[in-house]
């Protein structure tokens, strides 16, 4: 065996999210480094909550809790740790001046009334998963406040609309941990390296797949779904289709992003409104399926276009690969 080379036995460790951050930053003359701070603050919190997710077993933190979160569903241990690592990450970092969580019913003020930017967040979806080790995730989205600074924020910061998003994205807690996120100029992915405490770039300028060959749909719920969804489901069946689904958002939407395919959550006999939050999970994958190229409807139109009017409004969803959501939207 041939010696190795120098450039053999230290090869790079590659772009940390960091100077990705840097770098991308620097392409904009007039950024002034608060929106860089806040995803770091992000992408902090996201290391935290990988770690107790990682140890949850050991310290007793898996499991319910015995209560209830707004939305009236039962919380984990992990919902409510994920809740007050994101808070407590955005009110240090200091550029945030207000959170809506999905764990919470009200805004959230973080007294940095000086802070540009309030964030919408699903601290941890997919946590009945967690007693089960599936894949979870956090869902967040960004918007600059329309308030003014050094006031408190209200309402109208949050309901902005979709389209208002200067960013948005999610973290996987899965067999690695992985940042995606994007500021409207393309989509990109970084995977936790635990050696080195650092995201690293791993999957550069994301690109869905246009057309794909997985379903994900929740099929327990069929004879409850409108019948354009009924029709596609079959037509999936029929062309050979595979249905790829665990009741897990983030996950179920990471794979199809990469993979090709698409994830329906319609609307039912039960739920005619649908069940996914607008704000703070239909919205940051909506802007992120459309940012790689896919499409995002709730069945009429972009989901990015729905005008919203409460903080915990529900929507359905069909988001993925874009002649998929055509296809299914018009069967």
């Amino acid at each position: 065996m041939s010696p190795k080379t120098a450039q053999e036995l230290a090869l790079p460790v590659g772009v940390t999210l960091d100077r990705f951050i840097m770098a991308s930053q620097s392409s904009y003359p007039y950024a002034t480094g608060e929106l860089s701070q806040l995803l770091r603050d992000i992408a902090l919190a996201g290391k935290i909550i990988s770690r107790e997710i990682n140890r949850a077993g050991l310290v007793d933190i898996a499991g319910g809790n015995g209560t209830e979160n707004v939305q009236g569903e039962n919380q984990q241990k992990l919902d409510i740790v994920a809740n007050i690592r994101f808070i407590r990450a955005l009110k240090n970092g200091g550029e945030v001046c207000a959170i809506l969580s999905e764990e919470d019913e009200d805004i959230i003020h973080t007294g940095n009334d000086h802070g540009k930017y309030v964030v919408a967040m699903d601290p941890l979806d997919g946590s009945s998963n967690i007693d089960v080790n599936v894949s979870i995730g956090t869902i967040f989205s960004i918007y600059r406040r329309v308030t003014p600074v050094n006031g408190p924020a209200s309402t109208k910061d949050f309901l902005q609309g979709g389209r208002k998003q200067v960013a948005a994205g999610y973290i996987l807690y899965g067999s690695s941990t992985m940042l995606v996120y994007s500021t409207g100029e393309g989509v990109n992915g970084f995977t936790y390296d635990h050696s080195l405490g650092e995201f690293i770039l791993s999957h550069k300028h994301i690109s869905s797949p246009s057309e794909g060959k997985i379903y994900s749909v929740n099929e327990g719920h069929y004879n409850g779904y409108p019948s354009f969804v009924q029709n596609y489901i079959t037509f999936c069946k029929d062309n050979g289709y595979s249905a790829r689904y665990i009741g897990s958002l983030v996950g179920d939407f990471h794979r199809n992003l990469l993979k090709g395919g698409i994830y329906l959550y319609p609307s039912t006999v039960k739920d005619p409104k649908g069940k996914l939050r607008l704000l703070y999970e239909c919205y940051p994958l909506a802007f992120i399926a459309e940012k790689s190229g896919g499409k995002a409807s709730d069945g009429f139109g972009p989901v990015l276009d729905i005008i919203p009017t409460s903080f915990h409004q529900r929507s359905p969803l069909y988001v993925g690969s874009g002649s998929m959501v055509d296809q299914v939207v018009k069967a």
